[in-house]
């Protein structure tokens, strides 16, 4: 038993093995923050600091940006993606089969999820929650930055606000997928439709909603202090659109299918944001009510469901560990399976534990999950690894993963373990955030950076004449300062610096939201030599 604890030991420690790299984590965090600049919609304001982006989607949701109705049986497209041809089957045939809509209302705003210019309304929400997590958590670690973390959260939350005016309706999409895939052009110049998709009680999604309740919730408590009469609008509208989620169930991918999938089809259900949302609230509010809803549908809404994943589609992880927080901190013991939940979450992410097929690491060190974009798993996860080991060290707790243990120290060095990884400790000596560092990706999957800036090219780029400057093999002529990129995809450490390969090469909103937080804690505690928990704890032990 003490040869296999010793084996655990070495395979902890040389996974998370402490950096000898000097990275600066103040600079990464402002360059984290600065990609969402390059991600926005809308008017931009005069403190714009990525010049070569302009004014896009200024009649977003307006009348005339939104196209008329036609039924596609078969509708063949260049799917820049994969740069191949593909199929497009759009089996809506009215207005309210659809949940399209051609009414006047503001959607001006928000951001672009990745390098394509549809407003998808699932990620982004998910976006701004990680953001606001990050800053509720680890506010004071992000110093002369918190400022521009805030506004960063604010250009999501007024859109979603906008997108909640109406009540028992969510507009969850701005922009046809499929038609918009099919064109290779700047934002400032797309002339592909600007169909506005909605759910309402008559096409249910409940998924969308709750997880647009829980951002508007948890930018709440981020503004609380700083602007307390917005504070207050945005949990109000977090109720109201929480009440209309959990009232109306259903799926939005069963409503929306055609025009939200397979983008962003929520394959785990709508019962896990229901409970996110929830959580959210409570944690907003202090309502005895969300409470007791969490506890009620604790096993009606599978918390204890898919613990290894967590992301804009599947919230169970996150569920489990935010919650555990109040056990940990001896408020709610009402709450203690959550916590149960939560250690053996964990314990799937520990090198040397983990014995879960989902959940692996290269020789690099890089933890990856089969499937495109795994970046967007690195900074998920690790950021629930910081977080959970906070709660941890505050407690004076371990993580209990049955024959060993581990403390909150060896947490938080997995998690610093991945964030240098993508700063550039790596077996490429690469850094997968775009302007970090002396290498970095070029050819990022990314129609703005791709393309001329309109300074550079005042005419007209048509849907079709991108095509040129998507297959080239020059350099990107915009940097999107701080975009991560999806990175390696499997356990191979091999990324190719190509346009056409996007699911290594294209960044997200949701890849870096997490990482805002991370970079932040990161920059204020850079040693691990200084870290300690409560009592001093070992960082492994096994009976």
């Amino acid at each position: 038993m003490a040869a296999a604890a010793a084996v655990v030991l070495a395979m902890l420690l040389s996974s998370a093995a402490v950096s000898t790299a000097q990275h600066d984590y103040g600079d990464a965090l402002h360059k984290c923050i600065l990609f969402f600049e390059g991600q926005r919609s809308g008017r931009l304001p005069p403190d714009q600091r990525l010049r070569w982006r302009r004014d896009s989607g200024l009649h977003d949701g307006a009348a005339a940006g939104v196209s008329p109705l036609i039924r596609l049986n078969q509708f063949v497209f260049v799917d820049f993606r994969s740069f191949t041809l593909a199929l497009c089957y759009i089996d809506c045939d009215t207005d309210n089969i659809c949940g399209r809509t051609r009414m006047q209302v503001d959607l001006t705003g928000g951001y672009y999820d990745a390098g394509d210019n549809v407003k998808f309304g699932f990620p982004m929400a998910f976006t701004a929650t990680l953001m606001s997590w990050g800053l509720i958590d680890f506010g004071r670690s992000f110093g002369p930055h918190k400022e521009e973390a805030r506004k960063a959260v604010r250009w999501a939350t007024d859109y979603l606000m906008k997108a909640t005016a109406k009540p028992n309706t969510v507009y969850v999409q701005v922009g046809d997928a499929a038609r918009d895939h099919s064109c290779w052009e700047r934002p400032e110049d797309m002339d592909t439709p600007r169909t506005v998709y909605r759910v309402d009680p008559s096409h249910p999604g409940s998924d969308v909603a709750a997880e647009t309740a829980a951002a508007l919730a948890a930018g709440s408590i981020v503004f609380r202090e700083s602007d307390p009469a917005y504070s207050k609008r945005l949990l109000d509208r977090a109720v109201a659109v929480f009440e209309f989620a959990d009232k109306h169930r259903g799926a939005y991918s069963s409503s929306l299918h055609a025009a939200v999938c397979p983008c962003y089809c929520d394959f785990s259900g709508y019962q896990d944001e229901l409970l996110w949302g929830a959580a959210w609230l409570h944690k907003a509010s202090r309502r005895r009510e969300y409470r007791e809803y969490i506890k009620r549908n604790e096993d009606v809404l599978g918390a204890s469901e898919s613990v290894n994943e967590f992301g804009w589609d599947n919230k169970h992880a996150g569920i489990n560990v935010l919650i555990s927080k109040e056990v940990l901190m001896g408020k709610d013991e009402y709450f203690q399976s959550f916590r149960v939940n939560a250690d053996n979450f964990m314990c799937t992410l520990l090198p040397g534990i983990s014995g879960h097929p989902q959940i692996q690491y290269s020789p690099g060190g890089l933890l990856f999950k089969v499937g495109g974009s795994n970046m967007q798993h690195v900074t998920s996860l690790s950021f629930l690894l910081l977080a959970y080991s906070n709660y941890l060290s505050h407690a004076g707790a371990r993580v209990n993963c049955g024959a060993a243990s581990a403390s909150p120290v060896q947490l938080r060095r997995v998690a610093k373990r991945q964030v240098d990884y993508v700063l550039g400790d790596n077996p490429l000596r690469m850094s997968y955030m775009v302007g970090y560092g002396a290498r970095f990706p070029r050819r990022i999957h990314h129609r703005a950076s791709s393309l001329p800036s309109v300074a550079a090219h005042p005419a007209r780029i048509g849907c079709k004449a991108g095509a040129a400057y998507y297959a080239s093999p020059a350099p990107n002529p915009n940097l999107l300062v701080g975009a991560v990129v999806g990175g390696p995809t499997d356990n191979s450490d091999a990324f190719p610096d190509a346009r056409a390969a996007f699911q290594q090469s294209e960044p997200t909103t949701y890849i870096n939201a997490p990482l805002m937080g991370l970079l932040a804690y990161f920059s204020a505690h850079p040693n691990p030599a200084l870290w300690y928990d409560e009592h001093h704890q070992a960082e492994v032990t096994s009976p």
